[in-house]
């Protein structure tokens, strides 16, 4: 959960804070408004940052793409010095293309697979023609005689063999010695097998694009295959749009149709298998227990042929096994279980490291979120952090056995970068306060450390070892471009029910205490999100501030960062805690003397627009907001994914009282302030459906709304412009409301 302007769908609550339902041409002055606005809207709002490279083996140079496409330098760590041209379109023997969009290079350094003509399939995935260049001889060569475009390749350790899925939905090998095609599977279907990558609800719950895993030898080749014929399909309308304008739907409307699992219903099933590259035979490999649903990774344990590593989780995403398999004789055992009264972090499974002797895994086991080290035999052989705060991200171990991590260790609006020795002894490598990743060489004797604060545009430097080499990038330009930007200050709010809440508040220019202020309440609020954080990043809140505005952003129970108990308050019941939460925080904030309780706005995107639907139509919503507007939203979590939906519900069957209680649908009819709701027609993940239900209730209800529609767009509601329009639609509405 995570353009252009068309249908605007007007109606009229009368009565209501100056409600009015004019329709009218967009004027100069919003033109004026959109061009004021648009340094802070994304993408104008995007700072520069310095990605991971391509790193090769030893670390000490890397691989970058020209910025016309038609290259692959190869630079020096230390220095940033060019050292050579690898690969040159314009000098490749055998094939000849305009441009890459990116690259990826083979294990042992010999080839390097080009991609062109990348298009997206969903929201992480695409397909593209790859070619695959021999940098010894400059051969450059078709990925696929067969298919004109590809999926997920995937180069076997020794660069002899790339696996990928093509478009029938089956696994191939393409043999570079022999520049031969060989597959793997035959029995791939479209919408009712795929071999070799995830279906839809795995890309987009689980944050996997490919589903194989190449065996240390070479000769083995693991794969997961998908079978949805019986999960159901949903489809949506396409129009011929002015976006990227489909003409073929000028007068009559397409349709697009995917399996899309909603809760209760039934999910692909996941079986495992392995392939024999020599004697090209296939092996299912059969885990013993019953009760797993889902398995979001494979990956292979260390340096062994014989030790595949399988993660498993039940349907209700609260117990996870780890299975070691061999898949030549397929016998498997369990290394690891871990179970939880809630749901388990996506962290635990999703970024599992496997190591040379041994596996790193994230558990909140202690009410907050640690690394902890196990042996391939299931023993734990160290708690690698401990304390009372979360580890958000995991990076690896150095040849001394430091570890190294990303954390909340010097508070939850905080992220620090950490190294712990062999002895336990902590180091931070950033600062205290403000938000800092990193990436790191292979080895993780080079790390690139990315921070920022709200005053600090972001700064990504490089470091070898605790040495500071250089800055990468600074973002020095964007000081001045907001320069007038508004300060954010961080405060916490304690509601009447002694809940001590993170959040911002972002003052007006010209900020005068005396007077009474209009305020917006900007959330997100999903299970193991944070908004507050102490981050660089300008947006239209700070813009809405600039315009007059207070903004304020909160965190309520449910999100991140402030450990186990605080995050599964809301497990079975989402919307009830939050919406406390948030009309709490609008109640303390409407006592401030510098903000007018009757002029209170909230709004949010996808969970944020579910919980703004929660939050102005149950509990004392009457009593505290004056307007709001949702952006995308849920209206009843039995519309959405199974994956996501469970984890946090488990199946309408199971708790049916919580599916009640947390669908804004049912609360519709309490509706009595101004409202809008926008949505993309081609929303793949929330559905313009639960827009549509929810319109259609209030309609029941005797209730009325106002609705914007975004012909083609999809969750993102990105193009032409089109976020820009969202937030100038937004503030007007403001404008006209509170």
């Amino acid at each position: 959960m995570i353009k252009e302007i068309s249908a605007f769908l007007l109606c009229l609550l009368p009565g209501l804070h100056g409600f009015t339902a004019t329709a009218s041409r967009v004027s100069d002055k919003n033109v004026r408004v959109f061009e004021d606005m648009a340094p802070y809207v994304y993408p104008a709002n995007r700072a520069a940052t310095v990605a991971c490279p391509a790193f090769m083996a030893d670390g000490l140079h890397y691989l970058a793409l020209s910025a016309d496409g038609k290259k692959i330098v190869k630079y020096a760590t230390r220095t940033g010095a060019e050292v050579e041209v690898v690969l040159d379109l314009d000098n490749t023997r055998e094939n000849k293309i305009e441009a890459m969009t990116d690259f990826t290079l083979s294990p042992d350094g010999s080839k390097i697979l080009v991609v062109t003509a990348e298009e997206p399939v969903y929201r992480r995935s695409t397909r593209a023609s790859h070619y695959i260049y021999e940098l010894r001889t400059r051969l450059l060569r078709p990925l696929s005689e067969k298919f004109a475009k590809q999926r997920s390749p995937l180069f076997s350790p020794d660069g002899r063999i790339v696996a990928f899925v093509g478009d029938d939905n089956n696994i191939y090998l393409k043999k570079t010695d022999y520049n031969t095609e060989v597959a793997v599977t035959t029995d791939g279907a479209i919408d009712k097998v795929i071999n070799g990558v995830p279906d839809w609800v795995y890309e987009e719950e689980f944050t996997t694009t490919c589903s194989m895993a190449w065996a240390p030898d070479n000769m083995t080749l693991c794969y997961l295959k998908y079978s949805e014929a019986e999960v159901p399909a949903y489809s949506f309308t396409l129009y011929e749009g002015s976006c990227e304008p489909r003409p073929e739907y000028a007068l009559y409307p397409g349709s697009f149709t995917y399996k899309y699992p909603v809760a209760g219903e039934p999910n692909s099933k996941v079986t495992l298998h392995s392939y024999d590259v020599d004697n090209r035979k296939t092996k299912d490999l059969t885990l013993p227990d019953t009760g797993i649903e889902y398995i979001p990774r494979i990956a292979y344990g260390g340096a062994s042929a014989s030790r595949l590593m399988a993660v498993t989780l039940d349907r209700s995403q609260t117990r996870m096994e780890i299975y070691s398999i061999n898949p030549r004789s397929g016998v498997s055992k369990s290394v690891m279980t871990e179970e939880e009264r809630a749901w388990l972090s996506p962290l635990s499974y999703e970024d599992i490291t496997f190591g040379t002797d041994g596996f790193v895994v994230l558990s909140s086991r202690s009410g907050y979120t640690h690394a902890y080290l196990y042996s391939y035999a299931g023993s734990m052989t160290r708690q690698i952090t401990s304390g009372e705060y979360d580890v958000t991200a995991y990076y690896g171990a150095d040849a001394k056995g430091s570890h190294y991590y990303q954390s909340t260790s010097t508070g939850a609006v905080n992220r620090v970068i950490s190294k712990v020795d062999v002895k336990g002894v902590v180091k931070n490598l950033s600062s205290d306060k403000g938000f800092s990743s990193a990436w790191f060489s292979p080895s993780l004797n080079f790390m690139g450390l990315t921070y920022s604060n709200t005053a600090t545009p972001l700064v990504v430097t490089l470091y070898e070892g605790e040495k500071k080499l250089r800055v990468l990038e600074d973002n020095a330009s964007l000081k001045s471009v907001y320069a007038s930007m508004p300060v954010t200050e961080f405060t916490t709010i304690t509601t009447s029910e002694g809940v001590k809440l993170n959040a911002y508040i972002i003052k007006p220019t010209g900020f005068d205490a005396s007077r009474r202020y209009p305020l917006i309440i900007h959330q997100y609020s999903g299970p193991g999100s944070q908004e507050v954080l102490d981050r660089w990043k300008p947006d239209w809140t700070h813009y809405a501030a600039m315009k007059g505005y207070v903004v304020m952003c909160v965190d309520p129970r449910g999100t991140g960062g402030r450990g186990r108990e605080w995050e599964t308050a809301v497990y079975k019941n989402l919307g009830h805690y939050e919406t406390i939460d948030l009309q709490g925080a609008a109640e303390q904030a409407g006592k401030l003397p510098y903000i007018d309780p009757s002029r209170i706005g909230i709004c949010g995107w996808s969970y944020g627009g579910y919980e703004t639907l929660m939050a102005v139509t149950s509990g004392r919503a009457s009593s505290v907001f004056a307007c709001a507007v949702s952006i995308a939203p849920v209206t009843d979590w039995r519309f959405y994914d199974t994956v996501y939906a469970e984890r946090y519900m488990l199946t309408p069957r199971e708790n049916p009282d919580g599916y009640r209680t947390s669908a804004p649908l049912n609360y519709a009819g309490n509706l009595n302030i101004p409202l809008l709701i926008m949505h993309g027609t081609a929303d793949d993940n929330v559905h313009l459906m639960n827009t549509m239900q929810y319109v259609s209730v209030m309609q029941s209800e005797g209730r009325f709304c106002d609705m914007f529609l975004y012909p083609n767009m999809n969750h993102s509601i990105f193009g032409c412009d089109a976020r820009l329009n969202v937030y100038s639609k937004m503030l007007d509405y403001f404008n006209k409301n509170l």
